[in-house]
């Protein structure tokens, strides 16, 4: 599925492009219900999919908190690791966030 990711946000920069393609294992998702008191309380969605449904979720004020909504792992290899997976190697190791 294709994921639109918003500007300005880590995942964004992560991918360095503002849509993704994302490989689905599962039909579960946030339930927007409680969306605005997540948004009210600095949760942001940074990645929705094609019916406008949250898919990719961070804080931006956290050196790394990045939730996702399909298995990024699923699609990294050591040739070619998923953007999300470096930027999770990276943060960890103090590295910036990375820029767009």
């Amino acid at each position: 599925m294709t994921v639109q990711l918003k500007e300005g946000t880590w995942s964004a920069a992560a991918y360095r492009n503002t849509t993704a393609t994302e490989r689905y294992y599962c039909n579960f998702g946030l339930n927007l219900a409680y969306l605005g008191t997540l948004v009210q309380a600095g949760l942001v969605v940074s990645g929705t999919d094609q019916d406008g449904e949250p898919r990719i979720l961070e804080l931006p004020d956290h050196r790394f908190f990045v939730a996702t909504l399909f298995v990024p792992q699923a699609s990294s290899t050591p040739a070619y690791p998923h953007p999300l997976v470096v930027g999770l190697v990276s943060a960890s190791v103090g590295d910036a966030v990375p820029s767009a």
